[in-house]
Order: structure tokens, then sequence, then C-alpha cells
């Protein structure tokens, strides 16, 4: 896959992405909103539906007790009395109320008892004497025919609306003349809440109160809290001409929660496939990312090992030409000398095999690692001397400092002696003059420190990373001035972690580099 196809696979699957989040978020958010609208909808509602409730339980209660009390004053002359009728329906118990009054032409003085005034008396304008009181329900006549209330009525006389709105015009003057707890309580307030919330499915726990001019009143629940932010008010016990001192507010203190309660199921779902996507996406440009860059490290492991293996095999085969030269067949000391040098680069080859060999049988948990308690100090030494001809040769030398009291570890001579090998090789071939490398040991607690440390070419923080990735090598173009494929430090990581250990490494970019191995003492 080319670079710039793989890069507008990457925009397309985050693009895709981006908008299935930014839908599922939309989707969320306008359901919460539809929610919300609904929900106030319902509430204004209710709340019209109680403060009419309201009002119209004081007209009853009042009218009631104005009826029997006008009536106590006697018949009046027919000539003095003209039909008057008012109607109220019951919806709980589908009863319909009709009050026949009879109404002078001029105006009745009642006493303030009824209505709880201070004043000695109060006019009702053309109100004076009850006639008669029905409740009328659904039922047969003489004729065997079925009457509704409606119908009922229609018999007892037609009616006019200007007679019925007179009857409440002149109520509402008197009764808002009463201070609010005359004319209705909490109880009263909280049950037709309840009840007309419960009948609009509404199960939330709310608060009430009734305001007065901006002004808290009595009449309020317990733990009602005024929030000017979130409620829903109505006006209660207008006037005549619409005004109102009084307003009825309600409020839901947990009503965000409520709201959510009711798409939480599909939200969740939503969002739980949301995370699924993204996931996948995460897991797949992993693995594109992944696949792509081992890709890049097998072509450069195949170049490292070509180079590796091109060099040997052209010095065996100048070697073996030069044995073939009739002149070199008569000095043994030269062929002795080639035939060594052919056993060398053999030997090489041998080594890289094995090396890539062993690694593979790590990875699969083939290799069997043998531990038996040895000395540390003596492992470096050994170590050291195998590579001590590098070292003069180039010039350097290795220093050590053995500062640790006890040395004993489990470990397996061969394959720990060949971690210590590989972390000197690699600081020798990384120094770009003569190497200067140090070797520190201490004891931390129950375990021995191992430090190796060079003054070579030292690392980036981005090749740091990856230095123990197996086959990764930093890259330096075509250029293989050193050699190596890139499974030296792979081994040595798991060398170290198969004898319960750690290695790790610091390093700074032409300043050299650390490599630290922490071993359990016995």
């Amino acid at each position: 896959m080319s670079k710039k196809l793989f890069i507008l696979l990457v925009i397309l699957m985050s693009m895709s992405l981006i908008g299935i989040i930014f839908v599922q978020g939309y989707w969320i958010k306008t359901s919460v909103e539809n929610k919300e609208e609904q929900f106030s909808y319902t509430v204004t509602q209710v709340l019209r539906s109680v403060t009419d409730a309201i009002e119209q339980r004081e007209i009853r209660q009042y009218s009631d007790m104005l009826l029997k009390l006008i009536d106590s004053v006697g018949t009046l002359k027919e000539s003095q009395v003209s039909e008057f009728i008012f109607i109220d329906k019951d919806e709980n118990t589908n009863e319909t109320f009709v009050y026949s009054h009879g109404i002078l032409e001029e105006d009745y003085n009642i006493s303030s008892t009824l209505f709880d005034f201070t004043a000695d008396t109060s006019t009702i304008k053309n109100y004076t004497s009850k006639r008669t009181t029905q409740i009328i329900r659904e039922s047969y006549g003489i004729d065997g025919k079925t009457y509704t209330p409606a119908e009922k009525i229609t018999k007892l006389g037609n009616l006019s609306s200007i007679d019925k709105a007179q009857f409440e015009v002149s109520f509402r003057d008197i009764a808002n003349r009463l201070p609010i707890t005359k004319r209705v309580n909490s109880a009263q307030i909280e049950l037709l809440l309840q009840r007309e919330l419960e009948n609009q499915h509404i199960n939330i726990d709310f608060e009430y109160a009734v305001q007065s001019n901006g002004m808290a009143t009595k009449l309020r629940s317990k733990n009602f809290k005024l929030n000017p932010n979130v409620r829903y008010a109505m006006p209660l016990f207008q006037s005549n001409e619409g005004k109102t001192n009084y307003e009825l507010i309600v409020d839901f203190p947990h009503k965000r929660k409520y709201l959510l309660s009711s798409i939480i199921g599909m939200a969740t779902l939503s969002i739980i496939f949301t995370l699924i996507i993204i996931v996948a996406y995460s897991s797949a440009l992993y693995q594109l990312m992944r696949q792509k860059q081992i890709s890049e490290i097998k072509t450069d492991f195949i170049n490292n090992m070509t180079h590796e293996f091109k060099t040997p095999i052209a010095t065996i085969n100048l070697a073996l030409d030069a044995i073939k030269n009739p002149k070199i067949l008569d000095d043994t000391e030269k062929v002795k000398r080639y035939l060594q040098m052919i056993r060398d680069e053999n030997k090489r080859m041998h080594a890289q095999v094995e090396n890539v060999l062993r690694i593979s049988k790590l990875e699969k948990n083939q290799l069997d690692i043998s531990k038996e308690p040895l000395d540390a100090h003596e492992l470096i030494e050994d170590a050291i001397n195998h590579v001590q001809l590098l070292i003069e040769d180039r010039g350097g030398y290795i220093r050590t400092h053995f500062q640790a009291e006890n040395a004993d570890v489990l470990a397996n001579d061969v394959h720990f002696t060949n971690v210590l090998v590989n972390i000197l090789d690699n600081a020798i071939k990384y120094s770009p003059n003569s190497p200067e490398i140090d070797v520190f040991t201490e004891v931390v607690k129950n375990n021995i420190i191992i430090k190796i440390q060079d003054k070579g070419a030292g690392m980036s923080k981005a090749v740091l990373k990856k230095v123990f990735e197996k086959f990764y090598r930093e890259h330096t173009g075509n250029i293989h001035n050193v050699k190596g494929h890139g499974l030296g430090l792979a081994y040595v990581k798991r060398i170290v972690e198969d004898h319960q250990g750690e290695v790790y490494a610091e390093s700074e970019k032409e300043k050299g580099s650390t490599f630290t191995i922490k071993l359990p003492l016995i």
C-alpha cells in the first residue's frame, strides 16, 4: 500500500468516525430537548387544570353557603324575581350541579360572616333568594327515553351565558378580598398536583409554592426553594380583568434525571455501539500502522541480513580463489591463513543464523535456559574478554567499577554472557571515536545493578522507545557502516526477563548511552 493511499484511507475512516460520533451526539441532544419541551407543555397543562380546579371548587363551596343564607330570608314574590340558573359539572363524579336562583332588581346586603370579612356587610348585586338546586345524572324519563344531563337541563329551562357569567363575576369581586389562606390550603394544592401529574404519567418528586407579587406565602411545600431559572408558574385566582396577585409555582429538583431516564436505554446502546466502533477503528488503524511498520522493518532486516552475509561470502570467495592459485598452494602458511579466514567467516554467518533462530525460539518459549548460581562479576569479565580484541583494535578501553559486595545470581552462563557481549558490542559499534566504556555494579536492596556506560553516538528519544523491539534498527539510509540486524537487544530483553530481571536504557544524542540490568540476588 502506497503512503498516499494509506493517508487517504486513514482520513476517510477518521471522518466517518467523527461523523458517526457527531450524529449520535446530536440525536441524544435533540431527544433530550424534545423531552424537555414535551415535559414543559405537559406541566403547563397540569398547572392550568389545577388552578381551574381550585377556582371552581371555591365557587361551588361559597355558592352553597350563599344560597343557604339567601334562602333563609324566605320566598320572594314572582313579580320581583327573574329566572337565573348556574351550571357546574364535576368531572370526577360525572355529576352536573344546577343552581336556580331568584334575582332582585335591587342590591342585597349579606352579613360579612359568610366570607370572614372585618366589614359589617357585603353587597351582592341582584342575588337574593335560592329557588332550586338539582344534581343531574343520566337517567330514564317518563316517556321511556334516556336523557343526558345536557338534555335534562334543556328541559328545565334555556340558560343564558350572560346569566352564568354574572354569578361568577359577582363572586370573584367578593372572593378576591379574602386572604389566600382562606381560599385554599396546602393539602388541596398538593393533592390536585399529584393527581394531575399521575394522570399525565409524570411520576417525579415536585415542590410547589404560591407567591404573591413575587413574595412567598405560607402555601408552600416543605423543601421548596425558589429557583428563578427553572420553574413552572400559572396565575391563580384571576380577577374579572384577568389580573391576579397570586401565582402557583412548581419546581422539579430531579427533572434532568427524569428526562434522561426516558432515553437512557437507547442512549446507552448508542454510546456502547459508538464505543465499539471507536475501538474497532482504533484497532484497525493500529494494525494497519503496525503492518506497515512490520513491512518496513522486514525490508530493513532483509537488507541488513543481506549485507551481513554478503561480506563473509565475498571474503570466502576471495580466499578460495587465492588458494586455487598455484603459487599460494605451495605456501603452506598462506593456505592455513586463508583456511582460517574461511572458517572464521563461516562461524560469523553461523552466529547470525543462530541469533535469528534463538529469537524465534524465545518467541515460542522453546529455548531451554537452565540456570545455576554464578558470580555476576565473573560473567562480566568473561564478556569483556570476548570483545577485548575489538576494543584494542579501535584503540579504546573498558574499565570496571565493581562496588557490589555480593554478586551471586541465578543465571545461565552462556545466555547471560551473550547478553553482556551484545551490549558491549553495541557500545563499540556505535562509538564514532575510540570506544570508552565503563561497567559499574552495586547492590540495591536484594538486587544487583549492572550499568554499562559508553560515550558513543547516543540515541534520540524516539529510538530509545523502540530500541528493544525485534528487528528494529535506527534508520541510516542505505549506509551499512554499522553491522547488525536488529535482533541483539530484543534477545537481551527476553533473556533478562527470563532471569526475573529488568533492563532499560538511558541515552542522549551525541552524549552516549547507559544500559542498566537489574537481577535478583540469591
